[in-house]
């Protein structure tokens, strides 16, 4: 039964009444909602990014990972011929990327090494067209055959050990030389092969070869093997493989539908590159692991230097500014880069502040880029790479969760720079990674002193935290600095999760005067590296689905509307309300430390009972346990702390439930930069608020704990540090937020039910009429509606299990009722032009 059937001519009445002024629309809703893209999870290479070949320039490195070497995803393969493999850095192509493979072989037969690919191995689709390319060089004067085919090896042919280990240390100074063990012999069974080529390799000068091949046979597993004759050998740089298809079709481009679903959600902005890997690293941008330097990242891809991500893999930065700025382009999405401030936080390495200029110089040249005339130095560079209009850049973001007041004398030097010559850009600042605190504090002062446009702010919560602070933004001011929520997400890729971060952007519309912008976070994850959970679009080598939170942001995208319109609520109060909970355990531990504790006590606040617990020392990985005030509803935690042995510091656990249900209050957390106060609900994290502070080895610190009226304050050495207030979790009968589509000329409401039940409304829409004073009506609706199971998930096997179904409802007057479904997310789309 459709919605027109459910909703038609009801003729009883509901208390719960919403009001659309839609006569006197309000603010612009601007660029609010928007797509955030980070390399984390293998997001670029091994992703979005189309290259099918891992390591292609043979530059892996243990600065990358640990187990990296330069022949990491790659193995020798011996039919009937011996493959003696070594990585060099002498002769050259490419300068910035210097490594190439030497590949010689002995005896008959044929020889030389595979490529194993991304997660799975290498897909390709019968009769998809591929384009391969390769850097060569004989050894020796006259042609050398190489073969090349993609396959698909038998399971008797996969090796038992690990292509991956490396066996033999590597450094710049002497040629890499493979010995790993699992040499490919020749295939025993048959293997499945989607396409053979050769190419003749003529002479001892670097030369590009290309071929496009066309695959016979559906592969999902393969590996490209490339082979010479025995007794031959090459020199080989720069080993790629696209599929012909790109998205759009561009070169070098992107994996089509992975980008097609991005595009799909109509994204307002995206964010670039990061994230953490856009601040962590050394300050010098020739070093390998170098913050994120955008120039880095530009000119041939095979002369981009290789790059360590923090994220624990090798970056080849062939998705490059370039890259992102024409994506961006391509799905009508504004870019919004961000640049490192020249400040680790990190590490705690920073320029000094009489060396700003080449940061300065970063992002007046970035903008320069971007927007600047063809005669100009970059707007050149940009024209040259085949881009003579400009890109229209808008935003730029200095700093990523940005802490202490090091970043933010560096900001104001950037920040003013960039005002003098570019006061049309807008420029936003960071509010740490936290949501509250003094961290976030500074991160606000500093963007109110220097006038910032907008600042970002991030934190990951459990859903409870999302409904308890549904109204954060309704007290923040709608002048000075606007709120971009630049990171956000609710722990979780189920159905309610989403549900929940549903029911908050509708407070981020309503609040669209204070809010500016806001995107969801991380965006792309590869099943087969995974850094971080939950991520909005999941993917394999072959196969993606978007999760229920991907759908969530795409409706809210799709129907964001051009300015937001009032909406009177009679009837929406809180159907359930739960206070903050404070009684349980209490435990004492060091953090990743062995700690001492003395003095320990806990006063009981409602009856002045206090019981006095001594002394403990506790190793790493120990605890101690204060017995008999699990009862206690408020209450204060005295102690003299000192951190004997270790880095960091120490933590009282209390109102400890169990292990997935508990506070914490941690001393020297992070790297030994922070004291937060964390509460844990059912499994998933909420860091409430955060301030500055290293615990100092030796040093006793006099701490206190006090738990009152669900306010948690902190004590240091008699002065209150921090103090957090919790809201009740409360869930609202109906979260509701209406727009006006100009352009379209619609009306939008988007309403959610976080019950589990269906719940009823009677909607009314004041101020309708056409130019000349008539009723629009009648008019069909168009209807998007999510529902699924609190616990529901989408998967490859269900891709689309939780998302939405499209119907239309036939409105004969300006009021009427609807029904909600239990735990859904509706939008009603009500045109203005009539019938």
């Amino acid at each position: 039964m459709n919605q027109s059937e459910t909703n038609r001519n009801r003729s009883e009445r509901t208390d719960c009444i919403l009001t659309i002024d839609t006569a006197r629309p309000k603010e612009p809703l601007g660029d609010l909602f928007g797509i955030f893209f980070e390399d984390i999870n293998h997001a670029a290479d091994g992703g979005l990014y189309a290259e099918l070949v891992q390591n292609r320039s043979f530059a892996f490195d243990p600065i990358d990972r640990p187990e990296y070497h330069p022949l990491y995803a790659w193995e020798k393969v011996e039919e009937g011929a011996q493959a003696l493999l070594t990585v060099e850095t002498k002769e050259p192509r490419h300068e910035k990327n210097p490594n190439h493979l030497i590949l010689k072989t002995e005896g008959t037969g044929r020889a030389g090494v595979a490529n194993l690919g991304f997660g799975e191995g290498f897909f390709l689709e019968e009769g998809e067209s591929y384009r391969f390319a390769c850097w060569a060089r004989t050894l020796k004067e006259g042609e050398c055959t190489l073969f090349l085919c993609v396959e698909e090896p038998a399971p008797t042919e996969r090796a038992q050990e690990g292509p991956h280990t490396r066996q033999a240390p590597y450094t710049r100074q002497a040629p890499y030389t493979w010995q790993a063990p699992n040499t490919r012999k020749a295939p025993e069974g048959e293997a499945r092969r989607a396409f053979s080529a050769s190419l003749s390799i003529a002479g001892t000068e670097w030369n590009k070869y290309e071929l496009c091949l066309t695959a016979e046979k559906t592969v999902t597993a393969g590996r490209l093997v490339l082979t010479v004759p025995g007794g031959e050998g090459l020199a080989l740089d720069y080993v790629s493989l696209f599929p012909e298809k790109t998205f759009l079709g561009r070169k070098n481009g992107l994996r089509r539908d992975i980008a097609q679903l991005l595009c799909d959600m109509k994204p307002k902005f995206m964010r670039f590159p990061g994230g953490c890997l856009v601040h962590d690293g050394s300050l010098n941008p020739e070093d390998r692991d170098s913050m994120y330097r955008w120039k880095n990242t530009l000119g041939e891809p095979e002369n981009r230097p290789a790059r360590r991500s923090n994220w624990g893999y090798n970056q080849t930065l062939g998705l490059g500014y370039y890259e992102y700025f024409l994506f961006c382009e391509d799905i009508g999405a504004k870019p919004l880069p961000v640049l490192p401030g020249g400040y680790d936080p990190h590490h705690q390495r920073m320029a000094p502040l009489d060396e700003m200029g080449p940061w300065i110089r970063d992002a007046l040249d970035l903008i320069e880029f971007a927007n600047g005339d063809t005669d100009t130095e970059w707007g050149a560079r940009r024209a040259a790479l085949g881009h003579p209009e400009p890109f229209g850049l808008e935003y730029l973001g200095i700093g990523n969760e940005e802490v202490g007041d090091a970043f933010f004398e560096r900001y104001r030097l950037i920040h003013q720079a960039v005002r003098k010559k570019h006061p049309e850009i807008k420029l936003i600042n960071t509010a740490s990674p936290f949501a509250a605190g003094t961290e976030y504090e500074r991160g606000w002062r500093s963007a109110w002193e220097n006038g910032s446009d907008l600042i970002d702010e991030h934190y990951y919560m459990a859903p409870e935290w999302f409904l308890s602070n549904n109204r954060r933004y309704d007290s923040f001011p709608k002048d000075g600095p606007k709120v971009f929520l630049g990171e956000y997400a609710s722990w979780g890729n189920t159905w309610y999760n989403a549900l929940v971060e549903a029911s908050y952007m509708t407070a981020l519309e309503r609040n669209a005067a204070s809010v500016g912008l806001a995107c969801y976070a991380p965006m792309l994850a590869n099943v087969s590296y995974v850094n971080w959970k939950p991520d909005m679009v999941w993917f394999d080598n072959h196969r993606l689905y978007g999760t229920p939170n991907y759908y969530v942001q795409k409706l809210f995208m799709n129907h964001q509307g051009s300015r937001r319109l009032a909406v009177t609520a009679e009837g929406i109060g809180a159907v359930s309300s739960r206070a903050a909970e404070y009684r349980g355990r209490i435990r004492l531990e060091g953090y990743e430390t062995k700690s001492r504790f003395d003095e320990v006590c806990v006063r009981n606040l409602d009856t002045g009972e206090e019981k006095a617990f001594g002394s403990f020392v506790t190793e790493q990985g120990e605890h101690a346990w204060l017995e008999g005030c699990e009862d206690w509803e408020s209450y204060e935690i005295s102690l003299k702390a000192c951190e004997l042995e270790g880095r960091k510091g120490f933590q009282v656990l209390f109102g400890w439930q169990d292990e997935d249900n508990y506070l914490a209050a941690t001393f020297g957390g992070w790297q030994n930069l922070d004291l937060f106060v964390h509460r844990q609900i059912n499994g998933r994290g909420c860091d409430l608020t955060e301030g500055w502070f290293q615990a100092e080895k030796g040093r006793v610190y006099d701490l206190k704990i006090r738990v009152k009226d669900d306010r948690i304050s902190i004590f240091i050495d008699g002065e209150e540090y921090l103090s957090i207030r919790e809201n009740p979790v409360e869930v609202e009968r109906l979260y509701h937020a209406a727009s006006l589509d100009e352009e379209e000329g619609s009306v939008i409401l988007k309403v959610v039910n976080l019950q589990e039940k269906e719940e009823s409304a009677e909607i009314r829409l004041d101020g309708l009429a056409d130019g000349e004073g008539k009723s629009i009506f009648p008019v069909d609706a168009q209807i998007y509606t999510m529902t699924g199971r609190r616990e529901q998930e989408n998967s490859f096997e269900e891709p689309e299990a939780v998302s939405p179904v499209e119907s239309s409802l036939r409105l004969e007057k300006d009021c009427f009722d609807y029904r909600f479904p239990a735990l859904s997310l509706t939008v009603l789309r009500i045109p203005l032009g009539g019938e």
